[in-house]
Formats: structure tokens, C-alpha cells, sequence
């Protein structure tokens, strides 16, 4: 026995250690998912903040998980993850065999974030994939491209990555989808139409996480008129290498490898307009608005055959063509004309439904907001049947814009968007809905539940989508953003306005007041007037008031922040505006008088200094500034020199000192790059009378646009001036009397520095704010500029000495305007990104 049971200890030990041999640890395979993007295999990854991230490591079976750090907590595989400040998040892996292996993510976090508003500009397009369930893209006029986020209900900013030297490619006038692969992202931008090739594709495999650019030989008009026709770029569904583009000014253009060359399409047009032909027909072309493929299959690895091309009425009679339709049957080797119901008209949207018939909408006008008459026609490739139409009235001019279709034969659901119907009330027409094809008719927006109920979402209705996977979801844009409702069967549907993560606020001033005010800041922005924030997270509801208002400059008095004077300009009554609050924003007055010019002042140049409660000083647009002592009761001119004409919008920067109300600076930038030298003037009795600083003219500043150029005070050390010419910086400690200039800021000139017109600004922007803790200057200082070469947003906490870049390429935003710093928070800047509203540093 003794024998037999050493003999047994000896085989299990061999089996433990053949057991120990064999259970090897696996290997992990990091994986992370940011915001709804595409899977990266990535151990590391940025996250902004209040974004968020999957991390799915490999394998997926076989053993257990367990995680720490980042937020992670449990054994389940996928750990989702919103950190507020950078991180490591660890996994560790146990397999069958009991071996564990661990892998870390190292997550960094983003440190910019949105202020609230939500919307406030034009969504021109909504594009939807068709084989993919919720990936769905938003296009917009100046604020980059968005893609949506089923799971928390936001929008993902696209283009935040783009530099200064993109900032004309900031809008996307057409975004195409390849319908074989859910990560292909195709964008075509450009702001406004020429006769140049300006425009830029933009390609992403990854749904838009990253970009590569190819040039093309047209332009675009992102911000152009009509700039919600289209889809104008489309891939070939079955052979997804072709891709078809219709211009503006420059017809049909053709790729057949993935959009890296390009071709016109002769056989349609050869016709390219000239600078003034385009300025002889409007300067806003349309040309080739929509491309349509007609074809139920994809992937089949043949071109498509038959193919669509609307043409707008101002590139056909340029082009000598003769319809505003035309078909090819060869894959665009061909074009013949086809014959339209109405002619002369644009074709804002043409789509196909599963069963071959396409739907048509024919509108005088081009948009935004396009006027009527409007018609709107199904086509079987031979006859066109009439469905629906609109005629002006005395009082109305309708359109059609939007239009959208599901499913197939006399069950077909049709959206139908009507434009340039303004308001909300019961008979008025928004966005039209049929459930068979288009035989009759029902109003699933106007007067129906909208949350929230204070919003607008009539007017310009230029695109209406129907979600391929679930027609009860309707998306319709307007000129604030996008609605959406998933009930669009009920006799009343319910509509939500989608915009969280959405901001095209066109900001042109921002003003933060002392440590300790009852606000946050103010915001002045295009379109959408001047608001007071208290709290960064919520839409304001504090506002100075009116319709279609450019809200310009706001300021201040720093020893009574709850004064604010705000300057703004009406679109609806053509006239600059002014007004003030004693309350910090609560309610407001208008000024009982305007200075001398600010009455027609319509340039965003318009800015205001405030020394004190009362007083202000007003320098509007190619203008001499005026001030005030008594809250606007009457104003007086200021001595300084009235502003040569130089072809171009200017005005002085006017700025208050904030330690000594007596002392107001005055900066000139010169207006533009061949403008006159820059200059500052100081004031020592609160912006009446202004002095020459001759240590400025010796400074030698140099000439820029008034966007290009910035004034800033230290408001905790009187007389201490900080300036961005454009190209570097200067600082004066003595009221501008002597100036230094910072060798660390130089322009990026490439090949234009003949023309003294930089690639990208040395120094453009700057601001001062609550200093760091034992720091050795009273403030610190933000500069939007470049050093090295390299562009960016850069902070100095020991008076210029040494500089830290607190962005990162992520978060360049198309270039930054205006900026602020907070006087409550080390390190908390806003900034205006282009087209993006304001963000913040956290």
C-alpha cells in the first residue's frame, strides 16, 4: 500500500507540472472605441471631456475580466468610460487555464469643452447610411460636420481637428456614404463658389475620427445660396471607386479611384464659368445640384448603368443645356435631356424608393428658405404623375425643400418639407407626410408637441430624412439645428430638437467680468445677439433682445460688473443697436441715443469699452468712436483720427483699464494687410480725449484685419498693456508709453510673404486671466498664435518668459477668433472656435 500511494503522489505531480507547463497567459488585444467612432486596436486614446469611450480588449470568450481605474468597475469585457481628467484604466485577463495577463489603456483627457447653446446655425443636409442602423451625418454651412450618437443622444464634431489654414474648408456642401462599408466617409468643402478650384474631399475611414485631403479642380459654396440641394457627391453603389460630383461652376466631375482624380464629365457639359460669367448670373451658382444612381443592388462589382443629373437653371443657360434634367444610360459615357413637367426650376431633392420610382421636387427659388411655386412629381423613368404643389399668395410664397421616401408601391411613406413657411399654427404647412405614395396628405409638425416649446423650427426646411430602419423617425432641419420625431404615425406626433453636441454659433466677441460677478460670461454672436451666461452647461435665457440680431461686443465696469453695455446690429431694421443693464443681464434697455455712425454700421468690427457704470465708449464700424457719461442719454465724439479708407471693414479696439477707469486704450490694427501702420492711443480722462502713443509707432506693428489683431489689459496691474498685431506680440507696463515686442510669435508665410499675407498668424488673439498660484506675474496670459511653427493656444504664467501650448492638434476648431480668460479659475480660457460656438479649458 505504501508503494502503491507513493507511486500515485508521483503521477499527480507529474500531471501538476505537465498542468503548469500548458496554461501559458493569452495575450490581450486592446481595443477602444471613442464617441461612437469606429473600433481602433489602441492601448491609448484622448477623450474629452464629457465625451466618452468603450475599451473592448480581445479575446472575446473563454475566461474573465476584471478591470480598475478610469471608472471601470465589474468583470464584463466592455467597460464604458467618461473620465473627467486623464487615466489609466487596467485589465486583467484570466483565462481557462487560470494564467492572467493584464493590459493597461492609458486615456487622456480632452480639456475643451462647449458652452451650452445648442444648434443656433444652419444644418443644410442630414445623410443617413442605408444598410447601417443609426450612423447618420450632419452636414452644416460654416460649422463642419457632425455624426450622430444613438446611444447618448448627441452629435459627434467631425472637423474640430482642422488647422487655421483650413478655415475655408470648414463647411461641407455634400457628404457621400459608401453603402458597402459603414466607416467610408466621403465630405466635399468649401464656404463660397468661384471660378478657381477652391474646393477640398475630405475621406475618412473611420467614420470621420480622422481625415486625409485631396484638392479638387472646382470649387464649392458650403454657404451659398442652395446650399441644401443635393446629395451633389455620390458613390457608386456597386462600384463604390466611382464617385460623381456636381458642381457649382464647373458641371459633372467624375473619380473612378475612391475620389483621389477627378474628371469633368465633357459629355455633359465642358463648360467651366468664368469670374464673370458667375458675377453676371448672381455670384451664387448652383450648377449640378443632385446626382442621383438608379439601381436596387450594391456591390455587385459593375458600375452603375443609369444615372441622374439636376441641373439649377443658372449653370444650364450658361452651359447652353436644355433641360434641367438629364439621364445617362452608360454610366456617364452619355447624357440625354429629359423632359420635366415644369421647367426653369430648381430641383432641390430627388430620391429613388426600393421600387424604382423616383420622387421629384421642383421650386422656383434656391434657398435657404426657398419661395415658391413649388411642385413635387413622381417619375417612373417615363411619365411624371403630379402628387403635391404649392403657389404664393398675397401673403405666402411656399416652397418645397425637403424630401424623403421609405418603402415601395402604394405604400411608399413620402416626407415632404415645405420651406419658407414661417410660424406655427394650425392649417400651416412644415413638413408634409403621405403613407401612400403621395395620394394624400396629412401636417405632422406644425401646431404639434415640441419639446422644447420655445424653440423655432418652421422657415428654411430645406432637408427632411426618414430613418431607413424605422420610418416612425422623421429628422427635419431649420435655421437653428435639427428636429426629430419617432412617432410619426400619431395624429399628434411628438418632436424633439436634437442639437446637444451640435454648436454653429458664429461668436464675435466674448467679454468674462470680475472675480465674483453673478455671471460667467457674455457671449456676442452672428444671427443670434448677445446672451449672459451663468452657468456654462444650460442654454442662457439672459438676452438683450430681437430678431436676427449680430450680437458684436459687450463690456463690463469692473468696479460694478452687474453694468454691462452691449453694441449689436439688426438685420431686420439694417441699423446697429446698443444696449445696457444695471442688473448683471436681467433685464435690459436700449441706449436713448447712438453715436455718429453706428446708426449703419452693419460690419462686426462695432466693440464698446466700459470705464465705469454710466460711461462707455463706442467705436463703431469705419467709425470714429464716441462716449457717453450719461448711460446713452447723449454722446460726444472722441478726438481720434477719423479711419482712411482702405477697401475694407475696421474699426478701433477700444479697451478700458480696469485698475484706473480714467485710463482707456484705442488700437488700429490698420485694417488690413496693406493698410497703414498699426497704432495705440491712450486716454487719461475716461475715452474723451486721446494721445498718440509714439512708443507704438516706433514698435513698427504691423498692418492686419481687425480679426486678426488684439488689445488686452492686465486687469490686476494698472497700465499694463498686452497686444497681438497679427504676427507677434508686445507688452507695455506703462500705459503704452513704451512697448516690447516677444520674439517666441512669428507668422507661417509660405510662398506669400511678397504679398505680406501669412498662411497662418504669428499672434491673433489674446486675453489675461487669473494668475497661476505663486506665480510670479499677476495674470495669466493666453496667446493664439504660433511659435516655432507650430499654431495653437498658448499660456504664460511668468509674463511672457516661457510658453505652454494648452491645445493639442484635436482641437484646433478651423482657427480661433475671439478669446476671454476666466478671472475666477486658473487655466480656464474660452475661445471661439470657427463656426463652433465658444469652449472652454477646463
Amino acid at each position: 500500500m505504501r508503494l502503491k500511494l507513493g507511486t500515485l503522489m508521483l503521477a499527480m505531480m507529474a500531471g501538476s507540472a505537465a498542468l503548469a507547463q500548458t496554461c501559458t497567459p493569452t495575450a490581450i488585444k486592446p481595443y477602444v472605441l471613442v464617441n461612437g467612432g469606429s473600433w481602433q486596436q489602441t492601448s491609448s486614446a484622448t477623450v474629452k471631456v464629457g465625451d466618452w469611450a468603450i475599451l473592448g480588449p480581445q479575446p472575446t470568450s473563454g475566461g474573465s475580466w476584471s478591470w480598475s481605474g478610469c471608472g471601470t468597475s465589474g468583470t464584463s469585457r466592455e467597460q464604458t468610460i467618461s473620465p473627467t481628467a486623464s487615466c489609466t484604466a487596467t485589465a486583467t485577463y484570466t483565462n481557462s487555464c487560470g494564467a492572467k495577463t493584464t493590459q493597461a489603456f492609458a486615456i487622456k483627457s480632452g480639456t475643451w469643452s462647449n458652452v451650452k447653446w445648442g444648434g443656433g446655425g444652419y444644418v443644410t443636409g442630414l445623410i443617413f447610411h442605408p444598410t447601417s442602423r443609426d450612423v447618420l451625418y450632419a452636414r452644416t454651412d460654416i460649422g463642419g460636420a457632425y455624426r450622430w450618437n444613438e446611444s447618448n443622444k448627441t452629435w459627434v464634431p467631425l472637423t474640430d481637428g482642422f488647422g487655421p489654414s483650413e478655415s475655408f474648408f470648414q463647411g461641407a456642401e455634400s457628404i457621400a456614404l459608401d453603402p458597402n462599408n459603414d466607416q467610408l466617409v466621403y465630405m466635399v468643402t468649401g464656404l463660397s463658389n468661384s471660378a478657381d478650384a477652391t474646393a477640398r474631399l475630405y475621406k475618412s475611414s473611420n467614420r470621420g475620427s480622422s481625415w486625409t485631403a485631396v484638392n479638387l479642380p472646382f470649387s464649392a459654396g458650403s454657404n451659398n445660396a442652395g446650399r441644401a440641394i443635393g446629395e451633389r457627391l455620390m458613390v457608386d453603389p456597386n462600384k463604390p471607386s466611382t464617385l460623381f460630383y456636381g458642381s457649382r461652376t464647373a458641371g459633372l466631375w467624375k473619380s473612378t479611384d475612391s475620389g483621389n482624380t477627378w474628371s469633368q464629365v465633357t459629355s455633359l457639359s465642358s463648360v467651366k464659368m468664368t469670374a464673370d460669367q458667375i458675377s453676371a448670373a448672381g455670384g451664387n451658382i448652383k450648377g449640378v445640384g443632385v446626382v442621383v444612381y438608379d439601381t436596387g443592388t450594391r456591390g455587385s462589382g459593375n458600375a452603375t448603368q443609369t444615372i441622374y443629373a439636376a441641373i439649377a437653371p443658372d449653370y444650364a443657360s450658361a452651359a447652353g443645356l436644355t433641360s434641367n434634367l438629364y439621364r445617362s444610360t452608360n454610366g456617364g459615357t452619355s447624357w440625354s435631356p429629359v423632359s420635366t413637367p415644369v421647367t426653369g426650376y430648381h430641383i432641390p431633392h430627388m430620391v429613388r424608393a426600393a421600387d424604382g420610382m423616383f420622387y421629384v421636387a421642383f421650386t422656383q427659388g434656391s434657398g435657404p428658405g426657398a419661395n415658391g411655386p413649388g411642385r413635387l412629381y413622381k417619375f417612373n423613368g417615363t411619365t411624371w404623375t403630379p402628387l403635391a404643389s404649392v403657389d404664393p399668395t398675397q401673403w405666402t410664397s411656399f416652397g418645397y425643400g425637403g424630401l424623403s421616401v421609405s418603402g415601395s408601391g402604394s405604400t411608399t411613406r413620402v416626407a415632404l418639407g415645405v420651406t419658407n413657411s414661417w410660424g406655427n399654427y394650425s392649417g400651416q404647412q412644415v413638413v408634409q407626410l403621405s403613407n401612400n405614395a403621395g395620394l394624400t396628405w396629412q401636417e405632422i409638425a406644425a401646431a404639434m408637441p415640441h419639446s422644447p416649446a420655445s424653440d423655432g423650427f418652421s422657415g428654411w426646411i430645406d432637408d427632411v430624412e426618414i430613418d431607413p430602419f424605422n420610418s416612425e423617425r422623421v429628422l427635419h432641419v431649420h435655421g437653428g439645428g435639427i428636429w426629430e420625431t419617432r412617432n410619426a404615425s400619431s395624429t399628434t406626433p411628438s418632436w424633439t430638437e436634437r442639437v446637444d453636441g451640435l454648436e454653429e454659433t458664429a461668436t464675435l466677441g466674448i467679454a468674462t467680468p470680475p472675480a465674483g460677478a453673478t455671471y460667467t460670461l457674455v457671449d456676442s454672436a452672428g444671427d443670434i445677439g448677445t446672451w449672459v451666461y451663468t452657468n456654462l452647461t444650460q442654454k442662457p435665457t439672459l438676452t438683450t433682445g430681437g430678431d436676427r440680431i449680430n450680437g458684436n461686443a459687450a463690456d463690463m465696469a469692473w468696479s460694478d460688473p452687474q453694468y454691462i453695455a452691449a453694441v449689436s446690429y439688426s438685420h431686420a431694421t439694417n441699423a446697429g443697436r446698443g444696449h445696457w443693464s444695471g442688473d448683471g443681464g436681467r433685464t435690459w434697455a436700449a441706449f436713448a441715443t447712438l453715436p455718429n455712425g453706428a446708426a449703419a454700421g452693419a460690419g462686426t468690427e462695432a466693440n464698446i469699452a466700459v470705464p465705469a457704470r454710466n460711461r462707455a465708449i463706442w467705436a463703431p464700424t469705419n467709425a470714429v468712436p464716441s462716449y457717453t457719461t450719461n448711460n446713452g442719454a447723449s454722446w460726444t465724439s472722441t478726438n481720434l483720427p477719423a479711419l482712411s479708407n482702405i477697401n475694407a471693414n475696421r474699426a478701433y479696439r477700444m479697451v478700458a483699464d480696469r485698475k484706473n477707469p480714467n485710463k482707456v486704450y484705442a488700437y488700429d490694427s490698420g485694417g488690413q494687410w496693406w493698410g497703414p501702420q498699426g497704432k495705440v492711443y491712450v486716454s487719461t480722462d475716461g475715452g474723451q480725449n486721446f494721445t498718440l502713443s509714439q512708443g507704438s509707432v516706433n514698435a513698427n506693428l504691423r498692418a492686419n484685419p481687425f480679426g486678426f489683431t488684439s488689445l488686452a489689459v492686465n486687469p490686476n496691474a494698472e497700465g499694463h498693456l498686452w497686444l497681438a498685431d497679427g504676427n507677434t506680440i508686445y507688452r507695455s507696463v506703462d500705459s503704452g508709453a513704451t512697448w516690447t515686442k516677444f520674439s517666441q510669435f512669428d507668422s507661417v508665410w509660405g510662398d506669400r510673404q511678397t504679398w505680406q499675407w501669412p498662411v497662418v498668424q504669428g499672434a491673433s488673439a489674446i486675453a489675461l486671466g487669473k494668475p497661476a498660484p505663486g506665480s510670479s506675474y499677476s495674470a495669466a496670459v493666453y496667446v493664439v498664435g504660433t511659435i516655432n511653427g507650430v499654431w495653437g493656444v498658448w499660456r504664460s504664467d511668468d509674463a511672457g518668459a516661457n510658453w505652454t501650448r494648452i491645445n493639442d492638434d484635436s482641437t484646433r476648431y478651423a482657427g480661433i477668433g475671439v478669446i476671454a480668460a476666466d478671472q475666477n479659475i486658473y487655466g480656464r480660457l474660452y475661445i471661439s472656435g470657427n463656426g463652433r460656438g465658444i469652449l472652454y479649458s477646463n
